[in-house]
């Protein structure tokens, strides 16, 4: 998989507004409700990686915020696959996050 050229990764970074380019790396933080919330949140994001073979970087921080960083290390940079896997996470947390 080909690492995004920047015009095309910043067009398509405009319908993931959550995100935000850190480096060759996406990042998006959440802030859940409770401690189960972020868990939840994270048991969710795990079995989606799982089924995708592409797993980010998650870390939980507080009691309740939740940070994911994704980019393809195979391919040194920001894919489709870590585009793909954040509108998933955007979706999980939607669903999660504030319940």
């Amino acid at each position: 998989m080909d690492v995004l050229e920047p015009e095309a990764l910043k067009v398509r970074l405009e319908k993931l507004s959550h995100w935000a380019l850190d480096g060759d790396v996406l990042v998006r933080s959440v802030k859940c409700r409770d401690w189960s919330g972020a868990i939840r949140l994270v048991d969710a994001v795990a079995q989606e990686a799982e089924r995708r073979d592409h797993h980010p970087d998650v870390c939980v921080t507080g009691y309740r915020n939740v940070s994911f960083r994704l980019t393809t290390h195979s391919a040194g940079g920001v894919t489709q696959r870590d585009l793909d896997l954040a509108a998933a996470i955007d979706a999980i947390a939607d669903t999660i996050a504030d319940a």
